[in-house]
């Protein structure tokens, strides 16, 4: 599995303080020395996503409440399965439960779709490849789980990587000139360019572009631009497919030889797991 990213303590709190605020006032109700069980089960099947984080929302709110867990991350689970038992004071448990289930559903929806994707292009050397399109503040954690689920991460963010784009090449006044200006600026990450037609993929190729974002082309485009990267002077260069990619497309795309094949639904067409918590509670004396 890969590493948490480095910013998850903040983002629970932050998390933590959307939901908590200054006080449950609804969990003061119950009896302060009351203790209670429960048990996390889902309802449907998924790939099990975003531990690191459940446990954290409950470090956070009390380090007290034990936890243990009886699926692995990144493992497929099936409806009705046990996921994890909780214990400790129940109070607690009823403050931390609808966050940790949040990020604990959203990842494993994440996690889910990804691996769906994944399983199509299987014994292809097409990789799957998320985007940029994520939900705002949750970006690494999304990233992770698209790793768990055996797809790969594109650019984080802005930061990381060049990806030169329409707007950009308007700007720029022509391909080449937004690469040479990535160059000339010292770049030491990718510089990719999105094209939306075999001559500017010529281009690209021409400027010595790293990889290529083939933007909705055909299948038989899509073919073309491999063979034209294969036999260009300056190539091959990365091929990366991308727009209106679907479950049912995916495998066609993924044959003509591209390198990867980026959906930026995995990460915005976000469809939480069904999961359940349900509780038991101590007999009040």
């Amino acid at each position: 599995m890969p590493a948490p990213p480095v910013d998850l303590v903040q983002q629970v709190a932050r998390a933590i303080d959307e939901d908590v605020g200054a006080g449950d006032l609804t969990a003061v109700l119950v009896p302060a020395g009351r203790t209670g069980r429960a048990t996390v089960i889902t309802r449907e099947a998924a790939v099990l996503c975003g531990r690191p984080w459940f446990d954290e929302v409950f470090r956070q709110v009390d380090p007290s409440v034990g936890i243990e867990w009886d699926a692995d991350e990144g493992t497929d689970v099936a409806p009705g399965q046990r996921l994890c038992r909780l214990s400790g004071p129940a109070r607690s448990l009823l403050t931390g439960e609808r966050t940790a289930l949040n990020f604990l559903q959203t990842l494993s929806g994440t996690a889910t779709v990804t691996r769906r994707y994944v399983a199509i292009v299987a014994g292809l050397p097409a990789r799957i490849l998320d985007t940029r399109k994520t939900l705002p503040g949750l970006r690494r954690a999304q990233k992770y789980a698209v790793l768990c689920a055996g797809g790969s991460n594109h650019r984080m963010g802005l930061y990381d990587g060049i990806l030169i784009k329409e707007n950009h090449i308007m700007a720029a006044g022509s391909i080449a000139s937004a690469v040479a200006a990535a160059r000339a600026a010292g770049a030491t990450v990718p510089v990719e360019v999105e094209v939306e037609t075999l001559d500017e993929l010529s281009q690209a190729l021409d400027a010595g572009a790293d990889m290529a974002l083939l933007d909705e082309f055909s299948l038989e485009h899509l073919r073309a631009a491999v063979a034209m990267n294969r036999s260009h002077p300056r190539g091959p260069m990365k091929l990366e497919a991308s727009g209106n990619v679907t479950l049912e497309t995916l495998r066609a795309i993924a044959e003509t030889g591209v390198d990867f094949v980026s959906i930026g639904s995995l990460t915005k067409h976000v469809r939480a797991v069904d999961l359940s918590m349900r509780f038991e509670f101590s007999p009040l004396l």
